[in-house]
């Protein structure tokens, strides 16, 4: 995501355009009324804008915010802060497109009041610059900057030099883990099961450190709640296995009872007596 640009003058009052000199009040309408919902000013390589992403005079960025504020000669200037691509973060640190230039409005869709509608940055430093719009000026049919402007009564600025610095990205933070949730929740937990807890390291306190949160009534609810159905969920499993010991243990006796039972038999049962003669036996002649 591109950063954010530092703070730094686009224009000053009494400033040459290709019109007329920036006026004062313009530079507190610009101040007043910018906003990027309203209407976004992009940033612009020599007024010219591209139709297509890939071109070499596709936007370099956004214009974020605008303020006014009075400058050593008195004069109230117009400052910008922009959200540059990294294209035109390159471009500045090889040395090109070292000038802006803004693109005013002095009759922002028929308020009557002024608006900037753009910003370029360019090669032309304020003395060419001036000579090209004080030319456009004279020559309005004749100007080269008649077919980059959006409207026929936009004014451009003369090239105002300025240095391109981002500013510092902010990591984002993160609170620190509580270790004394930690500790209360694993000594409910032992206190439920009947275990207990080793005492948790002390830490040293700090001077700048804030004092840990402590739970909210519905979160020690919560836990107790949490904390009984573990227990009962315990007591269940060991009933369980209660149960399965006794059962197994009832069927060992059965299968050892059955087992010497069997033990007992002769392995080869005796031959029954013969049917028949009223168990008289015949002797052999």
């Amino acid at each position: 995501m591109p950063q954010k640009s530092k703070w730094f003058r686009v224009a000053t009052e009494g400033a040459t355009t290709d019109g007329r000199a920036i006026e004062r009040s313009w530079i507190e309408q610009m101040a007043k009324n910018f906003s990027q919902a309203k209407y976004g000013a992009r940033v612009w390589i020599e007024h010219m804008r591209g139709l297509l992403p890939d071109s070499a005079f596709a936007a370099q960025g956004d214009v974020v915010a605008v303020k006014a504020e009075a400058v050593e000669d008195g004069k109230l200037a117009l400052f910008a802060q922009i959200k540059p691509l990294e294209s035109l973060v390159a471009m500045n640190k090889a040395g090109q497109k070292l000038y802006t230039s803004i693109e005013v409005d002095p009759n922002f869709a028929g308020t009557g009041e002024a608006y900037l509608v753009g910003l370029a940055v360019t090669d032309s430093p304020a003395s060419l610059g001036t000579e090209l719009l004080q030319f456009a000026q004279q020559h309005p049919a004749a100007s080269p900057l008649a077919h980059r402007k959006t409207n026929a009564n936009t004014l451009f600025t003369a090239g105002q030099e300025f240095t391109l610095e981002l500013e510092e990205a902010t990591p984002p933070t993160t609170a620190p883990a509580d270790p004394s949730v930690f500790n209360t929740v694993v000594a409910a937990f032992a206190k439920a099961l009947g275990l207990s807890a080793a005492p948790a390291a002390s830490t040293p306190a700090t001077p700048t450190a804030a004092a840990p949160a402590a739970f909210t009534a519905e979160q020690q609810a919560a836990v107790a709640q949490a904390l009984e159905g573990l227990k009962a969920f315990g007591q269940q499993q060991i009933a369980a296995m209660d149960a399965l010991r006794g059962d197994f243990s009832a069927l060992s006796a059965k299968h050892s009872e059955l087992v010497t039972k069997l033990s007992q038999q002769p392995a080869d049962p005796a031959r029954p007596a013969a049917s028949g003669g009223q168990g008289q036996q015949l002797a052999e002649f």
